[in-house]
């Protein structure tokens, strides 16, 4: 008797404890736009750890838990345009204008007659 009263004790208790639960379908879109959006900001966060990063964070005023609070305050669209910002940098893009000054200098060099590289350059 005092069993089952303790469980109609517990059982109501419980039940005054339990919030309504809703569920919904979830379309591949929705997932795919939640997962890249995961990804975005696991990117962005560890691109704000990097030590040059965050000295320059610093060298700026910013301390590295301010960056932290704001980043988990940015919203989807915020990190989504920051993550195709960041896409848009260009890194190492003008590798191929270094080697042509490089090939110049070279050029120069021999011509002067510094060095001895190329065969078809003569020195003055």
């Amino acid at each position: 008797m005092r069993k089952t009263i303790a469980m109609s004790v517990l059982l109501s208790l419980m039940s005054i404890f339990m919030l309504p639960v809703q569920a919904a379908m979830l379309n591949t879109q929705q997932l795919v736009e939640k997962q890249s959006m995961d990804s975005e900001r696991v990117t962005l966060s560890a691109m704000m750890q990097r030590a040059d990063v965050q000295a320059q964070m610093i060298e700026m005023g910013v301390t590295p838990a301010d960056v932290q609070q704001r980043m988990a305050a940015l919203t989807d669209a915020e990190v989504a345009q920051l993550d195709h910002q960041m896409g848009q940098i260009p890194a190492g893009a003008d590798a191929l204008g270094i080697l042509l000054l490089l090939f110049i200098v070279f050029i120069v060099t021999d011509a002067v007659g510094a060095t001895d590289i190329f065969d078809f350059v003569d020195p003055i």
